[in-house]
């Protein structure tokens, strides 16, 4: 090559012709998921380099300042106006900072923080506190027994490897990095403003709860085939998700939420020859939303898609499973919502009759299923179920007062769950938790104020007034009533009578039964689960007897940007 030639080539290398300009990235709007995703990665550095003792502590400072932090920026966006007046579109069409995000996200920080001390509980064991294995008694009150979770993730169920974790007083913290990752994906899912970003946020939740799901330290084989049932069906739920928004981009020509919006209304004025052939085929795009609905009814847990709740609620560790029912209820219906109601307004009459169906069998199913439950964990799974069709009817308004009555209902319901959940890990016998309903006969006059505060949770889910419970049905059904919906009311209303049934039954048996002499025991535990049922109980009175403040919060932050 001639020497003309060589410099002809530099001097075409050295000035290109077109110029990739550096992203545009709000770092103060992105704040709160940035904290957490941040106390992840340093959560994993703490595995890899503090010593084990210590670990457990360190993990615990580091989330809960984490988590805090995180709810400290996002109020500070609200104050701004990020929730009304200044809300934008961040990241390069990303992420939305709106009210319907910023509110979401307080929620789900709120309820992972509250969680996360369900994650620190370490004094429930029997085996850590009372005649168990002396040699290692020590070390398990220096190191914080392990309770909910497996002294050794790796090790096989009942080896001998497991046997000398448990005596050596590991504690498996890596729970903490996992539960923070799930956290920051949740913080980006209902915020999401492209398919493509939601998809990425729908895994990096996905994911960590999976491991999470296999982690108890009783009933080793059940929790692990809960994970795997998890995964199996989440994956498929996310292959129609991904196949969805191919179509959709496919239809489109883009998977940003507004582009696609303004093809949907036909407000596209050019377009682009390649994608003459496909953009406005309504086969692709009513392919495509459905696909991608399903996925995120999937993680609602709406009927026909919620054939994983039960198993995986009574498998995984409890207070996994209340981190589950509160936060991943509260970042998928922002998700669905934000579809909806940015992307899908033009299909309203489209999409509403299938969500008319669904939100019907899914309380009538979750409803009358819970009947038959003997578990306490299976009985509150169906209950989530029966919740998630309420919360739908809020879904179909399709009115502003929806969105933020399925906004305040996310919220209220989210602290019962992880409150009831956590008074399930107290209940125990030489097996752990005592989970079934035969063994509750009696828990009034065993233990009376772990009965009552159960029972105010119960009276919670069924709607009694004074409860967030009657105020969130309130809502989502007074919206539901005045968008066109009152049949779909009336169905709620006779579903949530159905539900009440089984949620004064199991109160009947805990204050009018006799006690069995080799009945459970209740464990008294530490401050941290004290805490985290003690605000379950001052949100559910709080916002049954005085919740207009939050409401008024929720109606103010509902409005999406575009």
């Amino acid at each position: 090559m001639s020497a003309s030639a060589v410099h002809s080539l530099w001097t075409m290398a050295a000035d290109p012709i077109d110029k990739i300009d550096a992203p545009k990235i709000e770092y103060g709007q992105l704040s709160p998921t940035l904290i957490v995703i941040g106390a992840a990665v340093i959560g994993v550095l703490i595995e890899a380099f503090v010593p084990r003792k210590s670990r457990y502590y360190v993990q615990l400072f580091v989330s809960v300042v984490a988590l805090a932090a995180a709810f400290a920026a996002v109020v500070g966006l609200a104050a701004r106006g990020f929730g009304t007046t200044k809300a934008q579109i961040a990241a390069m069409g990303a992420i939305a900072v709106d009210g319907p995000a910023l509110f979401l996200q307080g929620t789900i920080l709120l309820a992972g923080l509250v969680a996360i001390f369900t994650f620190a509980e370490r004094r429930l064991d029997p085996a850590a506190h009372g005649g168990g294995v002396s040699p290692a008694r020590t070390k398990l009150r220096a190191w914080g027994s392990v309770d909910s979770f497996v002294p050794q993730a790796g090790a096989v169920p009942g080896s001998e490897g497991e046997q000398a974790a448990t005596k050596a007083g590991f504690a498996t913290t890596e729970v903490f990095p996992l539960a923070l990752f799930a956290i920051g994906g949740m913080l980006v899912f209902p915020a999401a403003n492209d398919l493509l970003t939601l998809f990425i946020a729908l895994e990096v939740f996905s994911l960590p709860l999976y491991l999470l799901c296999a982690l108890a330290r009783r009933k080793r084989l059940m929790s692990q085939e809960a994970a795997v049932k998890y995964f199996l069906l989440g994956a498929f739920a996310s292959a129609f998700t991904l196949f969805g928004i191919a179509l959709l981009y496919g239809y489109a020509g883009s998977v940003s939420y507004a582009t696609i919006a303004n093809v949907v209304e036909g407000n596209v004025k050019t377009i682009d020859p390649a994608l003459a052939d496909t953009m406005g085929n309504d086969a692709l795009l009513l392919i495509g939303a459905a696909m991608v609905v399903t996925g995120l009814l999937f993680k609602v847990g709406a009927v026909p898609f919620h054939m994983w709740t039960p198993d995986v609620y009574q498998g995984a560790p409890t207070p996994v499973t209340g981190f589950m029912a509160a936060a991943t209820k509260v970042a998928a219906f922002g998700a669905l919502l934000r579809l909806l109601y940015v992307v899908l307004p033009g299909l309203r009459w489209d999409w509403r009759p299938v969500m008319w169906g669904i939100a019907i069998i899914t309380m009538l199913g979750g409803a009358i299923v819970a009947i038959t439950q003997t578990d306490i964990k299976r009985l509150l799974a169906y209950s989530s179920i029966a919740h998630a069709g309420f919360i739908l009817a809020g879904v179909i308004a399709t009115t502003p007062d929806g969105v933020s009555s399925v906004l305040f209902y996310l919220a209220a319901y989210s602290f019962v769950t992880i409150g009831a959940f956590a008074v399930v890990t107290l209940v125990r016998d030489a097996g752990g938790e005592a989970t079934h309903l035969s063994k509750w006969a009696g828990l009034g006059r065993r233990s009376p104020l772990v009965a009552a505060v159960f029972a105010v949770f119960l009276l919670a889910f069924a709607g009694i007034p004074l409860t967030s419970g009657f105020t969130g049905k309130f809502a989502v059904f007074k919206a539901a009533a005045e968008g066109g919906a009152g049949a779909l009311v009336v169905v709620g209303v006779l579903s949530s009578a159905i539900a009440a049934f089984f949620y004064i039954r199991v109160i009947v048996l805990m204050f009018f039964s006799e006690p069995k002499a080799d009945g459970p025991t209740v464990a008294v535990p530490s401050p941290l689960t004290m805490t985290a049922i003690g605000v379950g109980v001052a949100v559910t009175l709080v916002l049954g007897v005085a919740p207009q403040y939050f409401l008024d919060l929720a109606n103010q932050a509902g409005v999406f940007v575009r």
